[in-house]
């Protein structure tokens, strides 16, 4: 792919050079710059699902965890990366800038990857190999506490780079000009076709690397990836462009409620006009808000636009701490009116969570021979997983689209809200296929005297998993997509570098919720006939997935009544007779 078609040397008025002057549009940005961005992207998936997608097998059979305990540390090194964007993402936005945040937090996560391939060879970090007819020495404080150092400090790189990559690649192209925004739109097909290859490596070769070769060869190729993608990354710092820092959305969210909070005790006016807004204030960056009508919902926060007599007319500047323009209190209502939303979101990532940890510990029971000779790694059980992925979203495209505008009159075929919604469902299928097919393998333990082997291999076959890994794939294609639609087409334009925030913040919640659920459960059962043994074929395991269902049902109930009651920004403001920019 080449550079758009250059305006002789014009500069662009809202994007610098390394130096600090205006870019130039000929030497600077474009997809040449872009490139260099994707590879940061494709490492983070090697990374992130290279470690996740293997750990359960590693923490059980070399450090001698337990399978509750070991399905918390995935979560929990998940759901940390995840929550961590939101850090990095402030820090990028009012700190740093998106370049610096990259080239430091992807450092950072060379250097998890590195302690934590150190750890798979220095015999002292790991407890001494199981012997027969012993209980297996578990690992010591001193090798959990290396395992976490290095698994955490992976988990903030993780985190704050990711939270400022398509941030910084979309930043190389400039949106005003036709031919570099049509060049934007193909950096993200770009960028999620990277994170769909970064994904297949790590669920196929790198897993196979780990399991075959050795871990530290895995691991190591990982460090080994990051480093190069960090000094490629470096060499085209004289052609980026870069934008000046912004400031953070959470900042204006905090603002408004402080406001609020110390003009409680005043009167709202009955006339709204007399609060302050964008027209009021001489700011330009504020004169770049759309203006949004006022609404009655959450009336609290319009005491953070309430004026003092004496405040004259289109002040230059005003302490957002103590005022703030109705416009900005709109917009932090139309984040609470999503909330709703976000929170009904949660369990489908709840149900993610498990695709790596309980589903991969069944994988390892069960026969994964493909032939006589070859032996699928149980975690590239995963790959079926990204499969249904890649193709849900071309048969989306082909079938459902036409199937919605013919029957719905929907132009995009299904609209944000349907499609999470379509996404929940087949999550929800997912732990009825988990919980039948966990069913089918005790029973074939049982006839075959094995369940007292908890590394006996269950004649079964492994593609018996394969459905619940297809519909939680395909639940993602519909989820994923629809939740970054919504966030991106419902964030206020003020607000938009929060919309990715929104959107991972579901996952990370996600992988917590599902620790605090295994723990419970694990808690409640262990004394009596525990659903999380150690050794699988003594679980009930099937319980676990018919509790995710049935907690999936009762969240999606919930979740219809919160999108019944929603209502698009567009709509709203047409009702107004306001366009949405």
């Amino acid at each position: 792919m080449s550079l758009p078609d250059t305006q002789n040397d014009t500069t662009l008025p809202d994007a610098w050079d390394y130096q600090g002057r205006p870019a130039k549009r000929s030497s600077t940005g474009g997809w040449t710059s872009a490139a260099m961005i994707l590879g940061v992207e494709a490492n983070e998936r090697l990374t992130t699902l290279g470690i996740a997608v293997n750990l359960v097998p590693y923490l059980t059979g070399v450090m001698h965890l337990g399978n509750a305990t070991s399905a918390n540390t995935v979560t929990n090194f998940l759901g940390t990366s995840f929550m961590l964007c939101l850090l990095g993402g402030f820090v990028g936005d009012t700190f740093l800038g998106r370049y610096l945040t990259i080239a430091i937090f992807a450092t950072v996560q060379a250097t998890g990857v590195t302690i934590l391939t150190i750890s798979t060879i220095v015999p002292s970090l790991r407890p001494p190999k199981c012997v027969a007819g012993q209980d297996c020495v578990p690992a010591t404080g001193t090798q959990l506490m290396v395992l976490y150092v290095a698994l955490y400090l992976t988990a903030l790189g993780t985190g704050g780079l990711k939270s400022s990559v398509s941030g910084f690649g979309s930043d190389q192209f400039d949106d005003t000009n036709k031919q570099e925004r049509i060049q934007m739109t193909n950096f993200f097909n770009w960028f999620f076709f990277f994170i769909s290859l970064g994904s297949l490596a790590a669920v196929t070769v790198l897993v196979y690397v780990q399991d075959n070769v050795g871990r530290q060869w895995g691991y190591g190729f990982i460090a080994s990836s990051i480093v190069i993608g960090i000094v490629v990354f470096l060499s085209r710092t004289r052609r980026y462009r870069f934008k000046k820092l912004v400031g953070s959305p959470l900042t204006q969210i905090a603002a408004v409620f402080v406001a609020a909070w110390r003009r409680r005790h005043d009167e709202l006016p009955s006339d709204t006009s007399v609060l302050l807004n964008v027209d009021d204030v001489a700011d330009g960056k504020m004169k770049l808000k759309q203006k949004l009508p006022h609404s009655k919902q959450f009336r609290f926060l319009d005491k953070a636009a309430i004026t003092d007599p004496d405040m004259p007319s289109g002040v230059a500047v005003v302490n957002k701490w103590y005022i703030s323009t109705l416009t900005d209190v709109e917009e932090v209502k139309q984040v609470i009116r999503m909330l709703p939303i976000w929170a009904t979101t949660i369990i489908f990532w709840t149900i993610y969570a498990q695709m790596s940890t309980f589903s991969v510990a069944q994988a390892t029971t069960m026969d994964r021979h493909v032939g006589k000779s070859f032996e699928i790694p149980a975690a590239s059980l995963t790959a079926f997983f990204v499969g249904s992925i890649l193709l849900t979203v071309p048969v989306y495209d082909k079938v459902v689209v036409p199937a919605g505008r013919k029957f719905l009159n929907n132009p995009q075929g299904l609209t944000p809200l349907q499609r999470i919604g379509t996404g929940l469902v087949l999550s929800t299928l997912a732990m009825v296929s988990a919980a039948l097919t966990e069913i089918k393998r005790l029973h074939v333990a049982r006839s075959h005297n094995l369940t007292n082997g908890p590394s006996a291999v269950v004649p079964i076959s492994v593609f018996w998993l394969v459905p619940q890994f297809f519909f939680v794939g395909s639940g993602e294609a519909f989820t994923y997509i629809g939740q970054l639609a919504f966030f991106l087409r419902e964030c206020p334009k003020g607000m938009k570098t929060m919309s990715t925030g929104l959107f991972l913040s579901t996952l990370s919640l996600g992988c917590f919720f599902s620790s605090i659920l295994v723990s419970i459960v694990h808690k409640v059962t262990r004394n009596t006939k525990p659903w999380l043994a150690n050794n699988l074929n003594q679980g009930k395991l099937y319980d676990f997935y018919w509790l995710l269902a049935i907690l999936s049902v009762l969240n999606f109930m919930v979740y219809l009544a919160c999108a019944k009651w929603y209502v698009y920004m567009e709509k709203r403001l047409a009702e107004e007779g306001i366009e949405l920019k």
